[in-house]
């Protein structure tokens, strides 16, 4: 077996023009996980100024500012906004100040749209006609309608402009030479089948899809979109899209089919030794269960010095209250975060609906998403064509929460000459021609998140704007050459997951094409 880990790598992204000197000026809209996560890689990038915040809480958004926009400073009032409303009106009037003549701050390139999965619709419809360059968090929306009408919004306005989705797997070293080597070089010959498992994580599965924000298919969305869209636009930017530079079509798919169900946050697998409890504060059995939520964000996390995610999610003071006043007022802080409970029967589903609720019961909570699911779409042969994309194969992938990895995605891709299987670190080749096997480790940014993805997505955004802004490409050259992605893939790749979800709840096999021209096609020659 060779392991050299000097091994090949991807060939380096293509970098933008070093004659631009004026940086992309970005605005984050949304101050939590994500809105930090795209600021920290603009910042450390190089290659943007992360200018303003908007963001409706106070300290999340002060501390954002204090970390990446004004460290030594008190924020000016173009720095800061209560909301992405407000700088909507401050945006309007800027820009008639300045037709006027009047002196006015310098505004912003881009935005990152990090506002939670239901809200992406109001903001990007309200930003879409300031004809800003775009990056919106992942799912584009929580429906297939709202995705068309954000495309239709954004292919509207007056400014063609660079637009971005959160699928940032396509942007890991790992996943880019995944594919580099699978499609580009052919190692395994041609793709006959790929599996694909997204591990969520036994506790980050309590905390995000139980207990969190994502746990109601009627407030947020589907956990296979929430969760795992990008490891469906993963799925077909290995097997679908066509190559860069490439004139060959897309393969599209042929069929898909889903099942999945909730199998273990459900009232049913509650022990019985926790009787009539619903907050693990004081919860019997809380110092034993491994879902207490008192050992999840205290001992696994707090204890140890961790004040970041999850525990940022379930208090955003707690860090701050560490760092100020030490561990045990942080404790006790936390903990009060937790005990806050409701009564199922008394407290108003609004409510209830309205907020996490990070210290309940995972077997007495609300939550209705799958946590387990199977989705398995085949392609046919392309009889127009020969090219060897474009030959019949077929992919499954699995969601699950139940493991010991978290969010580590794992998989193998089978071949007409080779097999590969790989982790989110290596990627093992067996070619059966000489029947040889060769490991591959790609270089992984340190701290990184999604395997380099977070920052992988932000370089190149930031590159597609300038080089756009410059003038050295047009919008359309610059989405290509430096995001590899366009609306129509965007579009695609949620379509396949609402697709699936309609094979799943129906328990039907869907066809691709009478799906895609009845509920796309269709539906976009009525909106026209």
């Amino acid at each position: 077996m060779n392991d050299d880990r000097r091994e090949e790598q991807c060939p380096t992204a293509p970098a933008a023009s070093d004659n631009n000197t004026s940086k992309p000026r970005l605005l984050i809209i949304g101050a939590g996980s994500r809105g930090n996560a795209y600021a920290r890689a603009t910042v450390d990038s190089g290659l943007g100024i992360v200018a303003a915040v908007a963001e409706p809480v106070q300290f999340k958004r002060r501390l954002l500012g204090s970390r990446y926009i004004w460290p030594s400073n008190d924020p000016t009032p173009e720095q800061e906004f209560s909301d992405w409303k407000q700088y909507i009106k401050y945006e309007q009037q800027r820009r008639k100040d300045e037709a006027a003549g009047v002196p006015v701050p310098p505004g912003v390139d881009g935005v990152f749209v990090c506002v939670h999965d239901e809200h992406h619709i109001d903001v990007l419809m309200a930003i879409a006609p300031l004809g800003l360059h775009i990056m919106a968090e992942k799912p584009l929306a929580t429906t297939l309608a709202d995705c068309l009408r954000i495309e239709k919004s954004i292919r509207a306005a007056t400014n063609d402009r660079i637009f971005a989705i959160g699928h940032v797997l396509r942007y890991s070293p790992h996943n880019m030479l995944l594919r580099h080597l699978v499609r580009e070089k052919q190692v395994i010959g041609d793709i006959l089948s790929i599996e694909h498992t997204e591990p969520v994580g036994w506790w980050h599965f309590s905390h995000s899809y139980v207990r969190g924000h994502w746990r109601k298919e009627s407030t947020t969305a589907p956990s296979l979109l929430t969760k795992s869209c990008h490891d469906i636009d993963f799925i077909l930017w290995m097997l679908c899209s066509p190559l860069s530079g490439s004139k060959e079509p897309a393969h599209l798919p042929a069929r898909l089919s889903s099942v999945g169900s909730l199998k273990q946050y459900r009232r049913a697998q509650k022990p019985k030794e926790a009787g009539d409890a619903t907050n693990c504060v004081s919860c019997p059995i809380s110092n034993t269960c491994k879902y207490s939520a008192t050992r999840i964000y205290h001992e696994k996390h707090l204890a140890k010095g961790n004040a970041k995610w999850p525990v940022e999610i379930a208090n955003p003071e707690t860090e701050h209250i560490l760092e100020t006043q030490g561990p045990e007022q942080a404790k006790a802080a936390l903990l009060q975060t937790l005990s806050e409970d409701y009564d199922a029967k008394t407290t108003p589903v609004p409510q209830i609906e309205g907020r996490s609720w990070y210290g309940r019961c995972v077997w007495e909570s609300d939550n209705d998403v799958c946590d387990d699911q199977y989705v398995t779409i085949e392609w046919d042969d392309d009889d127009d064509d020969q090219s060897s994309n474009l030959r019949a194969k077929t992919a499954s992938f699995h969601m699950i929460a139940q493991t010991l990895s978290q969010c580590e995605r794992r998989g193998r891709i089978y071949g007409t000459s080779g097999e590969i299987s790989y982790n989110s670190k290596t990627i093992t080749l067996h070619n059966f021609n000489d029947d040889t096997t060769h490991v591959y480790h790609p270089e992984v940014p340190q701290n990184s998140h999604h395997g380099g993805g977070d920052h992988g997505l932000t370089q190149q955004f930031l590159k597609a704007i300038a080089a756009s802004n410059s003038g050295e490409m047009s919008v359309h050259a610059a989405q290509v050459e430096f995001l590899g992605c366009t609306m129509e893939e965007i579009i695609r790749s949620h379509a396949a997951v609402f697709a699936a979800e309609e094979a799943r709840r129906e328990r039907k096999v869907v066809d691709w094409r009478e799906w895609w021209q009845r509920n796309v096609v269709d539906v976009e020659s009525i909106c026209t």
